[in-house]
């Protein structure tokens, strides 16, 4: 006996299903779906089994086992990806077509720049939205390395990054550095002790904080000797480890300048340990017209077009 798989025409409650059918998958289940989608797990297994039912194919298990497609699942999700991929493209496009920017745009943040006077993002967004008040912003804050790669995917459209690297197919837009030192907390053993006293091992030896990525040269220099004892990338967390008075950690200036200002933070050997670290907004460089997103662009270097230093690497 032969078993037909038929989809037949696809209208908005299909398209609905395979984007729940694809958040699921990439959420790893459907408990941690719920929270994407702002829909209850109840809803979700609907969604799922009601799609496998059109597609007469089982496309996921779940369980005791945890969550695990099945071979043909593995092919829908591909092809689901590809679908709304080119329904995305096509409405960019049709988009395009307008005389005033119009879509969504997509961008993202590392966790402290959306407040930085130095980024100026409330003012960015401000120029932004009066010049384009159709299209509807996006805003998230993540990791450096899935920004970077969102951005390549077309899974977002812009990011500001702290960058320690130029990626090929990428277009930067500096705005500025930062300068990071090596910090300790008030009780931290070293935390009395005069710089000219604290030695090289000393130093080498504080179980260090670090963001977990492949550094730029002069991170590396810094970094290399020492004791890589834990992996944080956001600086409130590296801030909250850094004051247990167990771990050491660069950050910038900037950032620990208000726990520094109250004692409870202090640079260690300033002269000798620091490094610098530049701030970028980060696009896909493509032939792909999109308004809303060089619109975004002019907006930002029209912004940051004074007084913008160099980028140091």
């Amino acid at each position: 006996m032969t078993i037909k798989h038929s989809l037949g025409q696809l209208g908005d409650y299909e398209i609905k299903q395979l984007k729940v059918f694809k958040a699921v998958t990439e959420c790893g289940g459907f408990s941690a779906a719920e929270a994407l989608l702002n829909i209850s797990r109840p809803t979700i297994s609907i969604h799922i089994a009601n799609l496998e039912s059109r597609l007469n194919l089982t496309l996921c298990r779940r369980g005791r086992g945890g969550f695990a497609l099945t071979r043909e699942g593995e092919v829908v999700y591909q092809q689901t990806r590809q679908l709304l991929e080119a329904l995305e493209g096509f409405r960019n496009t049709i988009n395009n077509l307008s005389s005033t920017p119009s879509g969504k745009l997509r961008v993202a943040l590392s966790d402290s720049f959306a407040n930085d006077p130095r980024c100026d993002f409330a003012t960015i967004i401000n120029h932004y939205a009066r010049q384009a008040p159709d299209v509807e912003v996006t805003v998230d804050v993540a990791h450096m390395v899935e920004m970077e790669r969102k951005v390549l995917n077309d899974e977002l459209d812009l990011a500001f990054i702290p960058y320690h690297r130029h990626l090929e197919g990428l277009d930067y837009i500096h705005l500025f550095s930062d300068r990071c030192y090596l910090y300790c907390g008030a009780s931290h053993p070293l935390f009395a002790e005069e710089d000219s006293r604290i030695s090289e091992a000393q130093i080498n030896a504080i179980p260090l904080v670090h963001a977990g990525l492949q550094p730029h040269e002069e991170v590396y220099q810094q970094i290399s000797d020492m004791n890589l004892a834990a992996i944080s990338y956001h600086y409130e967390t590296r801030v909250a480890l850094i004051l247990s008075g167990i771990y050491g950690s660069f950050l910038p200036e900037n950032i620990a300048q208000p726990y520094a200002k109250t004692g409870q933070l202090r640079a260690l050997c300033p002269q000798t340990r620091h490094y610098s670290l530049g701030v970028a907004v980060i696009s896909k460089r493509s032939t792909q017209p999109n308004r809303a997103r060089s619109l975004f662009i002019q907006t930002v270097r029209a912004l940051h077009r004074h007084g913008k230093p160099d980028a140091p690497y």
